[in-house]
């Protein structure tokens, strides 16, 4: 693949997770003014529009059979539970500590996909996954005074979003990635629907609320439509890296907002997820070369 196809993909792929730093940063905002089911709900509703539109106009199926596929199903139960307790850690605890736990999730990915599909990993590759993992033990702090219970719904939106993945794998191929977004924002009005009606208190948005739901909904399309065209436009090995800046926009954010400051041990648990994310990501290409 020619280098200026693999430089744009990268280029695409830094847009969209600065895209969805920006999103997860209108998310806590909107939280903040109205209840949360409320806003993922009503962003899923805008992605479902978005990409049906999208769908329709390349004269494809909003509703095809494939989405009754057992692995999609499965998928979208993922989906859910991914989104859900993302969300949440995104408005109850600190943007940096999400991000950087969200980062984890293709070791996880490789560490299930030995043991579910029976991937071969080498011992190197198992090092590197245990290092990850305990990069977001230094960032959870079990035991110790900074420990907080909050951080462990990052790792169960993590764990969701792992699954989402590896359930990917066994989707129909048949389907466009109009089709998957419009079926991943129907799983966030899912499950925004879900929280919504188990919290209640719904409210109608001021004009400040209805500016953050415009840029939550904006930059969640967004980013989705960048994403996918990065996978798209070079190859998937030289632009998968690039995957990681979202953390550094994510810790931006955090500082520059939120007036958040990461302390020491999220700085080095975030480093030490990432590095070993690469060289995971890096050992993998080798392998397939």
């Amino acid at each position: 693949m020619p280098l200026n196809d693999n430089l744009r993909g990268a280029a695409f792929m830094v847009a969209a997770m600065a895209g969805f730093a920006v999103e997860d940063m209108f998310l806590k905002a909107a939280a903040r003014q109205m209840p949360l089911g409320q806003v993922i709900l009503i962003v899923g509703l805008c992605g479902i529009v978005t990409f049906g539109l999208m769908a329709a106009r390349r004269g494809e199926a909003p509703l095809p059979r494939a989405f009754l596929h057992p692995a999609l199903i499965i998928r979208s139960g993922f989906e859910v539970a991914g989104r859900l307790f993302y969300s949440l850690a995104i408005a109850l605890t600190p943007l940096s500590t999400t991000s950087a736990i969200l980062q984890a999730t293709p070791l996880l990915v490789v560490a299930s996909a030995a043991v579910l599909f029976g991937e071969k990993v080498g011992w190197r590759r198992w090092s590197a996954v245990m290092v990850g993992f305990a990069g977001v033990l230094i960032i959870l702090r079990p035991g110790l005074q900074g420990f907080s219970l909050m951080s462990l719904l990052a790792v169960a939106g993590m764990i969701g979003f792992a699954g989402r993945d590896l359930a990917t794998r066994a989707a129909p191929k048949v389907l466009s990635n109009r089709q998957l977004g419009l079926a991943g924002f129907a799983m966030l009005a899912l499950a925004g629907a879900t929280l919504l009606a188990i919290s209640g208190g719904a409210t109608l948005p001021d004009l400040r609320g209805l500016g953050l739901l415009a840029g939550t909904a904006t930059f969640a399309i967004l980013a989705y439509h960048a994403l996918t065209s990065a996978m798209r436009t070079g190859e998937i090995s030289f632009v998968t890296p690039f995957r990681y800046t979202r953390l550094i926009f994510a810790l931006i954010l955090a500082v520059l907002v939120f007036g958040e400051r990461p302390d020491l041990p999220t700085l080095l648990g975030s480093a030490l997820i990432v590095a070993s994310g690469i060289y995971t990501l890096a050992r993998s290409n080798r392998r397939r070369a």
